[in-house]
């Protein structure tokens, strides 16, 4: 008890010294959110007793999924902190268990539990007893849940075949969220899936109502999963690496050559790297594949430029994750890096965008010219933006030589990287849209305008971000050896905003896609192809005469959002 009480105040002396700055802001707004969430939750439990078994379902799908996209979660106190003390792996992951529920996301989330108190106090005073347990337990379990997830993973990424396995998971889980529309429609669920009683989740509203059996079912689970973590704890030190043995040695003449060998050397070799690839192909195979199952092939095309997408955003910290080896490019002279990376990103990446994108089409028959024009503009613009958002925004990462035995976790910044992940979705996704709207309103000829718009992201992305690198390459190397930014790096316009500008632009920028694509171009899709009632899109579940209407007022937010983050972090001139 007391190691773990000393683990818990160490948790609490670093997060009273950690928050500030960038990350202070970060962690606001996220709390902000999860707060609105949580509100969320103990709401369904006032309207329906049942409402919150689904919530909470969704609550566990997220401490599960959301540190293995998160860089690995919360790793403020690390086991290798105590590989010294000699402590019992079971007593190091009590001890630890004991410090992860100091935090924020743990707060929240016994926040959104207080809807079991809620459901316990209108059933009577026994079960609002019961509540208290029940809360304490399902929370333990959610945390537990969410440490065993990652430390499995985490090993998986120590081979080859168990990053590619774990890469292909995940990628298919996130797109099946992201698609549960329509496995909604075809099961035909128009209430509360019965499923979500049987998952760990709703076990405390199950002890809650009166089956008493789920109190001591989340006990029993929460002992098993500690058990569990202690057992992976035990096997985390020391990572893995792949044999070289029986490779041939990549050469070249030119230092850009070179850098082009050492990438793809990289690309074949780095476990994460191997897992980012398989991820964002099976995330763009999957969500396009999802509509299958009602019979609908419209997003199969679309397979291709989906991964292309995902794979800018799995990469947008490129330099980054290099860490110090950086100087390797700056010493060398006449070299940036930056074409060579340009060209290794391509390599590694176009030959399964084209198959896939060719493949799918050819299956379902076209549509051609709009496929083919957003092919070379995302590549192009991919290809551009992944070495300048990487350069301008760099996130300090650690040396993949001393990563820690979480693979997962390349930085000590996860917002960081998780704001940026979100940006290169958006710009990526922008440099396709002049070939889109060509080839919608002129057909083939939009191919040429995808080709011209690929070739120039690419090189005038590639040269501004070469700029930047020959300029600030010593400034960029200072912070990724000390883990923080020099003063020259971060006087950007953003930085001299005020701490409400901030917010502003930060909501507008991160939450900008869903009015303008989900509930405004997707839902207008959808009523044009007679697709009614479906999931979260509003215009299809309005009267005939305000479905297009709604979706054009939801496509005018989002641009008005994104318009108003332009214009609050835009420089304005002296007057």
């Amino acid at each position: 008890m007391a190691v773990a009480l000393t683990m818990a105040r160490m948790k609490v002396a670093v997060l009273r010294h950690a928050f500030h700055g960038e990350r202070a802001l970060t962690a606001g707004t996220g709390a902000a959110l999860g707060a609105l969430l949580a509100a969320g939750t103990v709401y369904l439990a006032f309207t329906d007793p049942d409402l919150p078994a689904a919530a909470y379902a969704v609550w566990l799908l997220g401490w599960m999924l959301g540190p293995i996209f998160m860089g690995g979660g919360d790793e403020t106190l690390r086991p290798e902190y105590f590989s010294l003390l000699g402590l019992p792996p079971r007593r190091l992951a009590a001890g630890l268990l004991v410090s992860a529920f100091v935090g924020l996301a743990p707060l929240v989330s016994l926040t959104a539990l207080l809807g079991l108190l809620v459901a316990g106090v209108r059933l009577g005073v026994a079960n609002a007893l019961v509540a208290v347990p029940a809360m304490a337990l399902q929370l333990a379990v959610f945390v537990l849940l969410s440490k065993v997830c990652v430390a499995v993973v985490g090993l998986a990424l120590r081979t080859r075949p168990g990053a590619i396995a774990s890469g292909v998971l995940n990628g298919a889980i996130l797109a099946a969220l992201g698609q549960i529309w329509v496995f909604f429609v075809v099961f035909g669920q128009t209430g509360l899936p019965a499923a979500v009683w049987y998952l760990p989740s709703g076990w405390g509203l199950l002890a809650v109502r009166g089956e008493w059996w789920a109190l001591a079912a989340l006990a029993l689970l929460a002992l098993l999963l500690l058990g569990a973590w202690a057992a992976l704890l035990s096997r985390r030190a020391g990572a893995a690496r792949p044999s070289t043995r029986g490779r041939r040695p990549m050469r070249s003449a030119t230092a850009n050559g070179a850098i082009v060998a050492k990438e793809l050397r990289t690309w074949s070799r780095d476990l994460v790297r191997n897992h980012q690839l398989t991820f964002a192909l099976s995330y763009g195979v999957c969500f396009a594949a999802s509509p299958l199952i009602l019979g609908w092939d419209g997003m199969l095309p679309y397979a291709g430029p989906i991964f292309i997408v995902m794979a800018a955003a799995t990469t947008a910290n490129l330099y980054g994750t290099d860490g110090t080896a950086l100087w390797l490019t700056l010493m060398t002279p006449s070299a940036s890096g930056v074409r060579g990376r340009q060209l290794a990103w391509l390599s590694a990446h176009a030959p399964v965008a084209i198959v896939l994108t060719v493949a799918f089409t050819a299956v379902t028959g076209g549509p051609w010219p709009l496929i083919l024009a957003l092919l070379p503009a995302l590549l192009g613009g991919a290809a551009g933006l992944v070495p300048l958002v990487s350069v301008y925004g760099l996130v300090p990462g650690t040396d993949p030589h001393r990563r820690a035995g979480n693979p997962l976790r390349t930085s000590e910044d996860d917002g960081g990287l998780t704001g940026l992940a979100y940006l290169m979705l958006a710009l990526v996704l922008l440099t396709g849209v002049p070939a889109g709207l060509a080839a919608f309103r002129y057909g083939w000829a939009g191919v040429a305008v995808g080709v011209a718009t690929g070739v120039l992201c690419h090189w005038g992305f590639g040269l501004l971000a070469e700029r930047r690198l020959r300029s600030h390459g010593p400034e960029l190397l200072d912070a990724m050896r000390t883990g923080r930014k020099s003063q020259t790096t971060v006087t950007s316009r953003f930085d001299q905003l005020s701490t409400t500008q901030k917010t502003i632009a930060g909501w507008c920028f991160g939450f900008g896609a869903i009015p303008l694509v989900p509930q405004g171009i997707v839902a207008a899709v959808f009523v044009a192809n007679g697709m009614l009632r479906h999931s979260w899109f509003l215009a299809t579940y309005m009267p005939p005469g305000l479905r297009y209407p709604v979706a054009a007022a939801f496509v005018v937010l989002g641009l008005a959002m994104y318009g108003t983050g332009v214009w609050v972090v835009t420089p304005r001139s002296p007057r």
